[in-house]
């Protein structure tokens, strides 16, 4: 397959996509195939996957030439296992596989304890071959009780791959208890939003707590990450989502470790504009919302969204507060997430010191090269 010189350039510079306008060439091609990648004199520049629906066209996994590519996932996979053996701590809940940030791109893989999530998210790890190599080495080198399959029917759709029903791919068990920190969470293989826990806020948890003091508030707390951390620290946490069954299950995460926890089912916004109009006041505030810009379209609107949300947390909190602010979306920039907070500081004239800046957890790895794998933003403030 040939690309174009602007394709070449981008792969030369270390990034892993070539998008399908910089493909010249592709009759014939099966969809998920691997193929050969070469520039326009028709200079080898490595081997991709290709999709033959995604505007992503071709995700490239080695600079050099693949002959056999069952023993490159099973090797990829085998590093991505040594990888987090040196980094993670304190859990027994992290991502084994980051797609891109293994050199595995469309597929992730989750630890929830003795329970292992996977997900599929293009043509090529799709393939029946492929993914009989997935189950078995994640079997033969982590020995879990089970592996689930969750199916996003969006990702299916935009990819051109059939239909296909979340499932247990290996074993039975189908629920567990993992813990992150030291505090320990309900797991049901095939409930919750991603693969059913936000893994990669796993060391901004801790964090916060180290940090949070007094009466604390968990904005879109979900399962209580947050919430169960500070509750280790603060007199009072009150947890708010908007979704009731994700209270359900951090009501059953607070009774799991013996903790009293206030929560509020209601919409973010309107519970922190009565909330700040009324003068509640708290020592902590976290504000972890869903990924406000999907795409850049929605940037302007995004960070509307961002600076209200910031601007109603200061007005609530007191003199030596901690402010815990997050972005999950890669299309505000870190320099843009900083820009919208300090507008709500000076918006609201209080003077904000920056204790930690922070990004996603260590076993969602970021590629230099390859911006699109950071994308979690997590700024702990000291608010005078």
């Amino acid at each position: 397959m040939k690309v174009s010189r602007r394709g070449a350039d981008r792969l030369k510079d270390g990034h892993v996509w070539v998008y399908r306008s910089d493909i010249l060439s592709a009759n014939g091609i099966s969809p998920g195939a691997l193929v050969g990648v070469a520039d326009e004199r028709e200079k080898l520049l490595g081997t991709a996957l290709y999709s033959s629906a995604s505007q992503i066209a071709i995700r490239m996994i080695s600079k050099e030439a693949v002959n056999d590519l069952n023993s490159l996932l099973r090797k990829r996979i085998q590093n991505a296992i040594a990888y987090r053996e040196r980094v993670v701590r304190d859990t027994d809940a992290y991502r084994i596989v980051f797609s891109e940030g293994d050199f595995l791109p469309g597929l992730i893989v989750d630890r929830y304890n003795d329970l292992l999530s996977l997900q599929v998210l293009t043509q090529a790890m799709d393939t029946e071959t492929v993914r009989q190599v997935i189950v078995s080495e994640l079997t033969e080198r982590l020995k879990p009780a089970a592996i689930a399959e969750r199916v996003d029917p969006r990702v299916r759709e935009l990819e051109q791959l059939p239909g296909r029903s979340s499932s247990l791919l290996h074993g039975e068990q189908k629920t567990t208890v993992f813990s992150m920190n030291g505090v320990r969470f309900h797991y049901e293989a095939f409930e919750g939003q991603k693969t059913g826990a936000f893994l990669d806020q796993r060391e901004n948890y801790a964090a916060a707590a180290q940090y949070a003091r007094g009466e604390a508030l968990d904005v879109f707390c979900y399962h209580g990450g947050f919430a169960l951390h500070l509750a280790q620290h603060c007199s009072k946490v009150t947890g708010v989502d908007s979704s009731r069954p994700a209270l359900e299950v951090a009501d059953r995460n607070a009774t799991l470790n013996g903790r009293e926890v206030e929560w509020i089912e209601a919409n973010a916004f309107d519970l922190l504009r009565d909330y700040a109009s009324s003068g509640q006041q708290y020592d902590a505030v976290v504000l972890d919302p869903p990924a406000f810009a999907k795409s850049k379209s929605s940037l302007a609107t995004a960070l509307r969204g961002y600076k209200e949300l910031n601007l109603r947390a200061l007005k609530m909190l007191r003199p030596g507060g901690i402010l815990v602010t997050c972005s999950c979306s890669y299309h505000v920039s870190p320099a843009d997430f900083l820009e919208v907070v300090a507008q709500a500081a000076r918006d609201m004239h209080r003077n904000l010191r920056i204790v930690e800046n922070r990004t996603q957890a260590k076993d969602h790895p970021i590629l230099l090269t390859v911006p699109e794998t950071a994308y979690l933003k997590c700024i702990v403030l000291a608010v005078s």
